[in-house]
């Protein structure tokens, strides 16, 4: 359980594959793709919403280095030694003779630190290599990267790799492969799994990366592994069956991925950031379109200390859970059919998330609550319980939308929800459901009517 995050969606616009980095003087670091493919660039900020207006600086370009001629993709910023590092793929002799380069800066600061080139990464096959990415586990560092393999299907997509590194810049060989496009979501468009990325937590490895071609279909799937296991030895890689972040309609998001985590300001909180497309139809190769946006949202976890991604949440305000303060384990939910409930975490996350709107539908001074899963839902008022419905916008939903965002009743960490104003009626978690009740009523348990968001 952590406090909610505030962010706003789209965090950058036209920028792919992204990366944010919080470095350990608490400044942020971000990186991505550019539409021209023809640069790396990068922005600092003390905060993460601060980056979206942070000066953009180039710390490579193409044009300045002989060192390929093709696409600029990808660029992820490490710290290693106490010197940084950016790895990117760069096309050799032409825009898809693309193999994993590296440039090392010297610097407290990396937008003006010194870079050099240190040149390709070297791999077991010469053929085409990207998304390199770094983690260190147990005193190893490891290089993991999407190539295709010459010895499966002719080569044609890409798999994961994984290798212990030498230095910053070079692998120890021979490399394994821990995941290949085999599923049939892997195979849409492309076969493609690449843009991997690790976060370690609860003794455990979680490895996200991305699979299909660039359009409404790119998803994202999971490998996970235990810490404390022979990451060189495939068999201790378990892949999901299934994608755990995929296209949503109902929030306007398409073809999420390329992710990677940062964590928030307080530290308590991790994130997941992400591109996705705000529009299903491309006209032309997916490649050419420049609206992959970067996003950052929650994410949460289960129970059983696994990562919940649950789905990627609509432009505007980050939405939160509303957790009983009545019982820690219950949150504000609902269905499809309108029914809100207050029910134990059952695993499924996007009908608990909620956006807190302010001000509300009936203006100023009072709060809404809308459906994270269904914008354009609100929790609504209907006798003596409350629903979920699809605004009308009349002036009667909006009055019947509408509360006074107070002070937990039971704890000031907490919120409450006074049905009009001065009018001693509030939400309450009542046999599983949400009802109106006086507070008169829940004497002596006022934690029914106070949520805590998170």
């Amino acid at each position: 359980m952590s406090p909610a995050v505030n962010y706003n969606n789209v965090l950058i616009h036209q920028r792919a594959d992204p990366q944010i980095v919080r470095h350990t003087d608490g400044w942020y670091y971000f990186t991505a793709s550019v539409p021209e493919y023809d640069r790396v660039i990068l922005r600092r900020s003390e905060t993460i919403q601060g980056l979206a207006d942070a000066e953009e600086v180039a710390v490579w370009t193409r044009a300045d280095s002989n060192a390929g001629v093709g696409y600029v993709w990808a660029p992820e910023l490490h710290y290693i030694d106490d010197k940084w590092y950016i790895y990117f793929a760069l096309g050799r002799a032409a825009p898809f003779d693309i193999r994993m380069f590296v440039i090392e800066g010297t610097g407290d600061n990396a937008l003006t630190a010194d870079w050099v080139e240190k040149g390709f990464i070297t791999s077991d096959w010469d053929t085409f290599s990207l998304d390199a990415t770094t983690f260190v586990v147990k005193g190893t560092r490891y290089l993991c990267w999407a190539q295709s393999d010459p010895n499966w299907q002719n080569g044609v997509g890409t798999g994961l790799m994984l290798a212990p590194m030498e230095n910053p810049w070079s692998i120890r060989k021979p490399a394994i492969v821990i995941t290949r496009p085999e599923l049939p979501w892997e195979r849409i468009g492309h076969n493609v799994n690449e843009g991997a990325y690790v976060l370690e937590r609860n003794g455990k490895l979680f490895l996200t990366y991305s699979a299909s071609a660039t359009d409404q279909n790119y998803a994202m799937g999971l490998l996970t592994a235990d810490a404390d296991a022979d990451l060189m030895d495939p068999t201790s890689w378990r892949k999901s069956q299934e994608p755990i972040f995929t296209s949503n309609a109902q929030t306007s998001q398409w073809g999420p991925g390329h992710s990677a985590f940062t964590v928030s300001e307080d530290g308590l909180s991790d994130l997941l950031v992400f591109h996705a497309r705000q529009y299903k139809e491309i006209e032309g190769e997916p490649l050419n379109n420049p609206d992959r946006h970067t996003r950052i949202q929650k994410l949460y976890w289960n129970a059983d200390g696994t990562p919940n991604f649950g789905i990627p949440v609509a432009d505007g305000e980050t939405p939160s859970r509303l957790r009983s303060s009545a019982n820690s384990t219950q949150y504000i939910r609902h269905n499809k059919q309108g029914v809100v409930t207050v029910e134990a975490d059952i695993g499924s996350l996007g009908e608990d998330l909620f956006r807190i709107v302010s001000p509300g539908l009936a203006g100023k001074g009072a709060v809404s609550i809308e459906s994270g899963s269904q914008p354009g839902s609100f929790l609504r008022v209907s006798g003596s319980t409350v629903e979920i419905h699809t605004n009308d916008n009349s002036t009667e939903f909006g009055t019947l939308s509408s509360f006074v965002h107070r002070e937990g009743l039971s704890d000031p960490k907490g919120v409450s929800f006074e049905v009009g104003k001065d009018s001693g009626l509030y939400i309450a978690s009542e046999s599983n459901g949400l009802r109106v009740v006086g507070i008169g009523d829940i004497k002596g348990r006022l934690d029914v009517a106070t949520f805590y968001k998170e």
